[in-house]
């Protein structure tokens, strides 16, 4: 059946509300050349997004022409202010940007839970009052936070996990209390990573690929067929529970001390850096510590061919494509992003040693690439959902 009226109006406006934000500013001759509407129908729809506040005239577009120049249409960035933030276990960092995501404003600071939950929660909503105020916002419209752990996919809130602060659970609620018009959603940090590297990064034009993140913790995001999966439970990529040989036991339901966290977590890394002779341990904190050793290793192995160094990287891509391995064997991905602090800190490096024992191991083509968004990727990930999520709002036609 044909579509109504109504609905042809609000499949236009949205298409062009899409290309105005990839392309934008654009005139309206342009916006009919690459939607194929015809000029009355881009006129009006032009007309009516101007309206409603959500475009406005931009700029002219400089062409030499008889007449004046034609108009060039932009979204209105001031229509909503974005929040995004990445939280770790030692500190949160956050971004305020306008509906087009330019940044307006940043900042970080560390939080010491020990002084207690509510001081720590005070301390990261203040951090987001200060960058919104920095950033000429008077209100939020929403805020993406990028949180390690699992998301309850019935309440769209963080599971209550051994091992990390209270306060990363109490955080959302706080927020929805200090920004009460704000849509305030929370997702799993490695999720975050892989959806920001497919937009920006390591894994752009692919549309099935898996992200394997390797911090202080263990996670893989999984992306099949231009969809992130979250499972059922929302644990989809919770590998550092995966049994894998050379533990002392097998991790439990509330533990993954035994599985490929033993292996590959920044703990076992340093204790690994250990054994190939590094003696000295950077003084910051895990999985930071694990990442400089990591470096350096790199650097040493890259300067003159370290036979320490070697033996050191040669082990940990050892223990990292038992992860990879498993990952492809099921999925088949094609691609395979290392990621995390100590993901990034091996760089191409690592993924080479870890593509060249894949290779022999899996008969399933599987490329291995290192981040290319380096410590910023979860923050980047939260900024795309948050900015999704708007524009579905505000793009959508007035209900009736």
């Amino acid at each position: 059946m044909p579509a109504s009226p109504s609905t042809a109006r609000a499949i236009n406006d949205r298409l062009a509300l899409d290309l105005l934000q990839r392309d934008g500013p654009l005139t309206a001759g342009q916006l009919k050349q690459l939607t194929g509407l015809s000029r009355p129908t881009v006129a009006d729809l032009v007309e009516r997004l101007t309206a409603s506040g959500l475009i406005e005239v931009a700029g002219e577009s400089g062409e030499q022409r008889r007449g004046p120049n034609a108009k060039l249409y932009g979204i209105v960035a001031e229509r909503a202010h974005l929040a995004a933030l990445d939280v770790r276990t030692e500190g949160v960092a956050v971004l305020v940007s306008d509906l087009l995501g330019r940044v307006l404003a940043e900042a970080s600071a560390p939080i010491d839970g020990q002084y207690g939950t509510g001081p720590a929660v005070e301390q990261a909503v203040g951090l987001v009052e200060r960058a919104a105020k920095e950033a000429g916002a008077d209100r939020l419209h929403t805020i993406g936070i990028g949180a390690p752990g699992l998301i309850d996919p019935a309440s769209g809130e963080l599971r209550d996990s051994t091992g990390l602060p209270e306060w990363h659970r109490r955080l959302m609620a706080a927020l929805q209390e200090k920004f009460p018009e704000a849509r305030v959603g929370v997702e799993n940090e490695t999720n975050l990573a892989a959806l920001a590297e497919q937009r920006d990064g390591a894994a752009r034009g692919r549309d099935t690929f898996v992200l394997l993140w390797l911090g202080l913790g263990i996670g893989a995001a999984v992306v099949l067929d231009g969809t992130l999966r979250k499972g059922v439970s929302g644990g989809a990529g919770e590998i550092g529970f995966m049994p894998v040989p050379g533990t002392a036991g097998l991790p439990s339901a509330t533990d993954c001390d035994g599985g490929f966290h033993s292996v590959a977590g920044a703990a076992a890394v340093t204790a690994l850096a250990a054994e190939h002779g590094a003696t000295e341990r950077p003084a910051r904190p895990e999985p930071h510590a694990a990442a400089a050793l990591v470096r350096e290793a790199v650097r040493r192995s890259a300067s003159g061919g370290d036979p320490a160094a070697e033996r050191f990287l040669d082990a940990l891509a050892d223990r990292v494509v038992l992860g990879a391995a498993a990952v492809v064997s099921v999925l088949d991905p094609g691609c395979v992003v290392l990621a995390g602090e100590i993901g990034r800190a091996g760089a191409d490096t690592l993924a080479d040693r870890v593509q060249d024992r894949l290779t022999r191991m899996s008969p399933l083509a599987t490329e291995v690439r290192p981040s290319t968004l380096g410590g910023g990727a979860v923050l980047r990930g939260a900024l795309l959902t948050a900015r999704d999520r708007a524009q579905d709002e505000l793009f959508a036609p007035p209900e009736r």
